[in-house]
C-alpha cells in the first residue's frame, strides 16, 4: 500500500471529524485557540490511535487475513464509505446542528468541555477501528499509517471548526458524503490492483 492511497484513506476517515468540527464551530460565539486546539487534538489521537487497535486484533488472524486482504479491504471501505453517505443525508442530520444550536450560550459552554469531546471523538473514531484491519497485511506501514491519519484528522478538525466559527451558518457542503465517495474509491482501487496483479 502506497503513500498516496495511506494518504486518501486519512482523508476520507478524517471527514466525519471534519464536519463535526465545522458543526461545533457553527455553534461556538467565542472560539478560542485553545478550543480548537483541544478539540483537533482530542479527535487526533483518537482517530490515529483506533486504527492501531484494529490492526493489533487483526494480527490475531493475519495468516487468514493474508488471503483475502484486497476483498477485505474493499469491504470495510465500502460499507464505511456507504455508512457515512447514508448518515450524511438522513433527515436528522441535516437539522442536527439547528437542533443543537438554538441556544447557543448553552451549546458554548458544553461544546468543549473534555467529557464531551471525548464522546464526539470515539463516535466519530469507531469507523477508523475497522480500517486497521486493512492494514494487517502492511506491518511495515501501520505507523506511517496512523501518524498520517492523526495529523490529518488535528488539520481538518481545527480548520473545521474555525471554518464553521467564521462563516456559522453559511456552509451547505456535505464532507461526510465526500469522505464516504473517497473510501469507496480506494477500496475499489486496491480490490482492482490486486486482481490485476
Amino acid at each position: 500500500m502506497d503513500f498516496i492511497t495511506i494518504l486518501l484513506i486519512a482523508v476520507g476517515l478524517s471527514m466525519d471529524s471534519f464536519a463535526v468540527s465545522i458543526s461545533r464551530g457553527m455553534c461556538t460565539q467565542k472560539l478560542k485557540f485553545s478550543q480548537a486546539f483541544l478539540l483537533a487534538a482530542i479527535f487526533a489521537v483518537f482517530q490515529g490511535l483506533m486504527p492501531l487497535i484494529g490492526f493489533g486484533a487483526g494480527q490475531v488472524f493475519a495468516d487468514q487475513i493474508r488471503a483475502i486482504d484486497h476483498w477485505l479491504a474493499f469491504a470495510i471501505l465500502l460499507l464505511i464509505g456507504i455508512k457515512m453517505i447514508f448518515e450524511s443525508v438522513k433527515p436528522d442530520k441535516v437539522n442536527e446542528t439547528k437542533r443543537n444550536c438554538n441556544n447557543e450560550c448553552n451549546c458554548d459552554n458544553k461544546n468543549f468541555s473534555l467529557k464531551y469531546l471525548v464522546i464526539l471523538a470515539v463516535a466519530t473514531s469507531i469507523d477508523a477501528l475497522a480500517t486497521g484491519l486493512i492494514f494487517t497485511p502492511y506491518p511495515d506501514r501501520i505507523l506511517m499509517a496512523v501518524s498520517l491519519i492523526g495529523i490529518t484528522t488535528f488539520v481538518f478538525s481545527y480548520a473545521g471548526v474555525n471554518l464553521g466559527h467564521k462563516f456559522r451558518h453559511g456552509f451547505k457542503f456535505n464532507f461526510e458524503t465526500a469522505g464516504g465517495i473517497v473510501l469507496i474509491i480506494i477500496g475499489l482501487k486496491i480490490l482492482i490492483e490486486h486482481l490485476n496483479a
